[in-house]
This record gives C-alpha cells, structure tokens and sequence, in this order.
C-alpha cells in the first residue's frame, strides 16, 4: 500500500484545509461545492468522535474477522460499512445488516449531519451525501491489525496511514469520563501497542479486487473446500500433481499502518507434457498458475498452509518450471518473459512463457525450477528471498 511523493504532498496540501474545518464546525453555503476527498486523517477523527458502544466494536470486529476468514486482511470496506453492515471482503451483499439495530453507518450519519450546516443552521442534506459516496469511492477502510488479540471491550484508539516510511503516528484515543462522559487525546501509535490493545488504522484498500485463495476453494470444490487437497485419486492414475504445502513469510513487506502483505504465487510449465516427437510438441501450450494470498502481520515468521495444487499433471518429461512470487505494491502490468524446459527424446526444448506482475512490485523470488530440484527437496522448507516453501510431490 504505497503511493508517490508527489501524492503524498497533495494529501497533506488537502489535510490542512480540511482537518480544521472538521474541528472548528464551520458553517457551509447552500450552494456548497461537492466534496472532493476525504483525508485518512479527516475521517479517523471524525470516527473517534463517534459515541461508539459495544453494538458498533462488536459490528467492527466481526466484519474484520470475516474478512481474514475469506482470505483477505483485517479489513472493513466503507462500501461494506455503509451499505453492508458487518460484512467482510468476500461476503454475500447484505447478509449480516439485520444482526444489528444501530449500525456504525447511522453514528457516522448522524455525525456528518451536525457537520455540515447550511448559513440556515439546518443539515445540508447534498453534502452529507457526497462525503458518504466519497468516502465509499475511494476505497477507504478500517483496518484492525492483531484483532485476534481483542478483549471484547476495550475502546480502539483511531490513527490513520502516514502513506510514508514512519512507524509511528498520531492517534485519538476514546476515554471515558466517571460521569459517562468522554473524551479523545492525542497519543502516539506505533505496532507494539497495537499489538497489545486494539488500533483501528484508516487506510485504503489494494487486495479486495483480487480472488483470495480461500475464495477459490469456497467456490470450488476441487481447490479443497477450504482445507486440505485429496489428491489420492489423481495420483493413483498414473501421474503426480506439485503441491504448494506451506508458505512463511519472514519479514513484512509494507509500512504496519499498510496492512498484510499480498502475495502472488505464479507457475509456468507445460501441464501434462508426454511428447515424444518434435512434431507432438505443437499439440501443448504452456500454461501459468496463479494465485494471491494475504499473510497478515501476525503470522509472520509462521507456517501458513496453502495446500494448494501448482501443477496438477507432473511428467518426467518437464525439466525446468518458471516460478515467479511478487509483493502487490501496484503499477502498470509488465510481463517476465522466461521459459520452461521439456524433454523429447533425450534433447531439451523451451516454451516461451510471458508471466505478467505490476511495475511497483517487490519481486520477492524468480527463477527456474528443475525437477530434480523440486525432487530432491520434496516435503522440505527452502529459502526464496524472504520466504520459506515447502513443495509436495503426489
């Protein structure tokens, strides 16, 4: 989750014009201009201020929870949040808005309301609105990092993505007051208090456009119902398959206030090669596997399981696999071009292979895989850059 410098400036330009008019209240025309951004800082504040209760940390949690379940970070979608409540990235539109009689969406109404007001004194009804659409536009979320280490009452303290290299930030945190009251202080946010007490960081979402493992397995059957792949049937016809058992990741890629890091796992081959003239080769064209998924700060230097099948019709015949594994950080789509080798009648021959990764990418490992390699270390971790992989032959 990075952005430019240039970009950067424009945030802070927009920051200062815009924070103060939150905290002073300022009266708006009826002929307001719309809305045109809704600073992380802006709205972190504007939800710290809100009269949350258990109902709305409860609506939260759960969302997040979800949304990790499904295969994503610890992650709630404004778009959810205003039009979904309770849901997580991945789920079914609507199915949990039922479950809670004052959603967070009425509390941050209700606040935008007292916000913006006309020279009349009354709610300007046009601007509430397009901060709303604004604010689901632009991808903006609550990102709640280690929520699985929530008591299941202590108020969060709100900060927002520096979108730079720092670790620590400012954050509001919610006091209560003996008589009921409360207040919100300045305090400085840094990961390890995170950690220990729950930090709700506005940023903006990279990863729920992409199918997540775990969807896929959810949706098909064949991926292992969300567990582990029987592969006992395939193997018993006469091939293999190449397993992807587990995966540790053993440094975060982006800045805390960023998220989980989003990895691509990419593997180019011929499936299924049994050639044996020059001529059969024109029958078989390579083919790449391709999948994403989420390791969320807390499971670093932690197996995660993928389970998952790479190559699912392994041939003697396949000598060398181009594999390719990239952290998201965006761009423009740009392509490896690389190769995998096959065997016909004792001489290698490649297939062309153009495998795509974004231009902002961490290119984490990328190279060739032999199968004699892959053979040797069947069912053993080894080092790519700086993840551990474990490779299963069937």
């Amino acid at each position: 989750m990075k952005i430019s410098k240039c970009l950067a400036i424009v945030a802070v330009s927009v920051l200062a014009v815009s924070c103060d008019s939150f905290q002073t209240e300022p009266e708006f025309s009826e002929e307001n201009e719309p809305v045109s951004e809704c600073p992380l800082p802006e709205v972190a504040r504007l939800i710290a201020d809100l009269p949350m209760q258990q109902e709305q940390l409860r609506e939260v949690h759960n969302a997040v929870c979800s949304s990790s379940e499904n295969g994503y970070d610890e992650e709630y979608l404004m778009k959810d949040l205003f039009n979904s409540p309770g849901n997580g990235v991945g789920d079914v539109s609507g199915t949990k808005a039922s479950t809670y009689s004052c959603p967070m969406r009425e509390l941050i109404r209700s606040q935008l309301e007292s916000k913006f007001r006309t020279k009349a004194g009354l709610s300007d009804a046009r601007s509430v609105e397009e901060y709303i659409e604004k604010l689901i536009g632009s991808g903006t979320q609550i990102y709640w990092p280690y929520s699985e280490n929530w008591n299941g009452q202590t108020l969060p303290i709100l900060t927002f993505d520096p979108e730079n290299s720092s670790s620590t930030n400012k954050g509001y945190e919610i006091v209560l007051n003996p008589d009921g009251s409360r207040d919100v202080i300045e305090v400085e946010v840094d990961e390890a208090m995170a950690e220990k007490r729950p930090v709700w960081v506005i940023n903006r979402n990279d990863d729920s456009s992409y199918k997540s493992l775990e969807m896929r397995r959810k949706e098909d059957p064949d991926w292992g119902r969300g567990g582990e792949i029987d592969v006992s049937t395939k193997a018993s016809s006469g091939f293999h398959t190449l397993i992807l058992k587990q995966f540790i990741m053993k440094r975060n890629y982006d800045s805390w206030f960023g998220g989980a890091s989003e990895f691509f796992i990419k593997m180019g081959g011929v499936n299924g090669f049994k050639a044996k003239t020059e001529e059969e080769m024109r029958n078989y064209q390579p083919s790449v596997t391709d999948f994403m998924v989420v390791v969320r700060r807390g499971q670093k230097d932690k197996p995660v399981p993928f389970n998952t099948i790479v190559v699912s019709n392994w041939t003697d015949q396949m000598e060398d696999y181009a594999f390719l594994i990239t952290e998201d950080d965006g761009g423009i789509t740009t392509n490896w071009k690389c190769s995998a080798t096959v065997k016909v009648m004792s001489k290698s021959y490649g297939f062309d292979l153009d495998i795509p990764y974004k231009d902002k990418d961490d290119i984490v490992w990328r190279g060739s895989l032999a199968r004699e390699y892959l053979e040797k270390y069947n069912g053993k971790y080894e080092k790519f850059g700086d993840v551990e992989l474990m490779f299963e032959i069937r």
